[in-house]
C-alpha cells in the first residue's frame, strides 16, 4: 500500500464528509471510515483497515482520528494526511468554539436549564463508555481487580500524576499476568513513513513529554501546551478517557469551572467528529490568556500532537512490535486500569457535577437507557437531556 493514488484535495473532500456526518463516538467513526474509504471508494483491502485499526487502538491518543491520518497519508502522501485531520475536526471544533463563545453569554432559566440537561446526559455517556469498556477490556477477574486497583490509586493521589501512576502500575500487572499470546490477525501495514523519520518523531514525542513540564512556568501559553500535551499522551481505549484527563488538566489547575466542563463535554456528545476537540472548547473558555480562539487552536494542536507523533513513529515497526506476546500483556494491563481511570471519572467529576437531587437522576436514567437499551443516537440523547433540564429549571 503506498502513497500516491490519490491527491490531498480528494482526501480533503472525502474526510470533510465523514466530518460532518460521523455521529456516535469512535467506534461509529470507525464503522463510517469502513463503509466510505474501503467499501464504497476501495482505497485499501479490508485487512489492511483492520491492521490499521488494531494499531491505533493499541496507542495512546484519539484512535479514530489517527487511523484517519493514515489513510490520508497512505492515500496522497503527508499533505494528504494533513488535509484528513484538518477535515475530520474542523466542522466539530469550529461548532465547539462557537458554543464556547456563546456559553458564557446564556443567561435564563431555559438557558440554564440547557447547561443542566447537558452535564446530566454527560452522566449517562460516560456510564455507557465504562460499561462497554469494562466488558471488552476487563474480561476477567484479574484485570477488573486491576481496573478497581486504578480507583484506588485515584483514591491516594487524585492528580495527573496519580491517573500515569495507576496506568504504570496496571501496565506492570498486566506485564506479570502475562495473558498476552503473541498472536494476530491481518495485513502487514505498508507505511509511506522511513524509519529515521519515524526514530525522530518517537523522539520528539518523548522530549516534549519531559521538557514541556520543566519549561510550562516560563508563559502561559506554554503551561496550556504542557496541560493538552500530557492529556493526549496519555489517552488509552478510547476518546471518552480523555475526560478524567482534561479534568485533572482544567478544573483543578483552576482554568475552567466544573460547571463549564461538564457542559462542554454534554454538548459534544451532540456533535460530528472526534470527541477530543472538546479540548478546542476548554482553550476558548480557560480563565485568563491564552484563551477565545488561539486558547482554542493551541489546545487542540497540543491534545492531538502526541497521538500523531506516536502514530507515524510506530508505523514501520508495527508488524513486528504486535507480535510481541509481552507488549500485548503490558497493553492489556493498561487497558484494564483504564476502565478504572475512567469509573472514577464517572463518580467525580461527572455524577457529583450533574446530579443533585432525585429528578435529575431520573432525566440521567433516562438518557442512560435511551443510550443502551434503545440504542439511539448521542446527538439525540443530548436533545432530550436538554429540553428535560430546561422542564426541570422552569418546573
Amino acid at each position: 500500500m503506498r502513497s500516491g493514488q490519490g491527491t490531498p484535495g480528494e482526501v480533503f473532500a472525502a474526510f470533510l464528509k465523514l466530518g460532518v456526518t460521523s455521529f456516535g463516538g469512535p467506534i461509529a467513526h470507525l464503522g463510517y471510515y469502513r463503509d466510505e474509504l474501503v467499501v464504497r471508494r476501495k482505497w485499501l483491502s479490508e485487512s489492511a483497515y483492520g491492521d490499521l485499526v488494531a494499531l491505533c487502538q493499541f496507542l495512546p491518543g484519539p484512535a479514530s482520528s489517527q487511523v484517519g491520518f493514515a489513510l490520508g497519508m497512505m492515500r496522497a502522501g503527508w499533505l494528504g494526511a494533513l488535509a484528513a485531520f484538518v477535515a475530520f475536526t474542523l466542522p466539530s471544533a469550529l461548532l465547539m468554539v462557537i458554543f464556547a463563545l456563546v456559553a458564557v453569554n446564556l443567561s435564563g432559566p431555559v438557558a440554564m436549564g440547557v447547561l443542566h440537561g447537558l452535564k446530566i446526559v454527560a452522566v449517562a455517556v460516560v456510564a455507557q463508555a465504562v460499561m462497554g469498556m469494562a466488558k471488552n477490556l476487563c474480561p476477567d477477574k484479574e484485570r477488573a481487580a486491576i481496573a478497581v486497583s486504578a480507583v484506588a490509586v485515584l483514591a491516594v493521589l487524585p492528580t495527573a500524576f496519580g491517573m500515569v501512576g495507576a496506568i504504570m502500575l496496571g501496565a506492570v500487572l498486566g506485564l506479570l499476568l502475562g495473558r498476552g499470546s503473541g498472536n494476530t490477525s491481518g495485513g502487514a501495514i505498508f507505511s509511506v513513513v522511513s524509519r529515521p523519520i519515524a526514530i525522530a518523531a518517537l523522539g520528539c514525542w518523548l522530549g516534549l513529554l519531559v521538557v514541556l513540564p520543566l519549561i510550562a512556568g516560563q508563559s502561559a501559553g506554554l503551561s496550556l501546551f504542557d496541560g493538552f500535551y500530557r492529556a493526549g499522551s496519555l489517552v488509552f481505549g478510547g476518546g471518552h478517557v480523555v475526560l478524567p484527563l482534561l479534568q485533572a488538566e482544567t478544573v483543578e489547575q483552576g482554568w475552567v469551572t466544573e460547571h463549564q466542563f461538564l457542559a462542554g463535554y454534554g454538548a459534544a456528545q451532540a456533535l460530528p467528529g472526534p470527541l477530543f476537540t472538546f479540548a478546542a472548547y476548554l482553550g476558548a473558555v480557560k480563565s485568563g490568556e491564552p484563551n477565545g480562539i488561539f486558547g482554542a487552536v493551541l489546545a487542540l494542536a497540543a491534545i492531538f500532537a502526541p497521538g500523531y507523533l506516536v502514530l507515524v513513529g510506530t508505523l514501520p515497526f508495527w508488524d513486528r512490535f504486535r507480535t510481541m506476546a509481552r507488549a500485548q500483556s503490558l497493553m492489556q494491563g493498561a487497558n484494564a486500569a483504564v476502565v478504572g481511570i475512567l469509573g472514577a471519572a464517572l463518580y467525580s467529576p461527572v455524577f457529583t457535577g450533574g446530579i443533585h437531587d432525585l429528578k435529575d437522576l431520573a432525566l440521567g436514567l433516562l438518557c442512560f437507557v435511551l443510550l443502551t437499551a434503545w440504542m439511539k443516537p448521542p446527538w439525540m440523547v443530548v436533545i432530550v437531556a436538554a429540553l428535560g433540564g430546561i422542564l426541570l429549571e422552569v418546573a
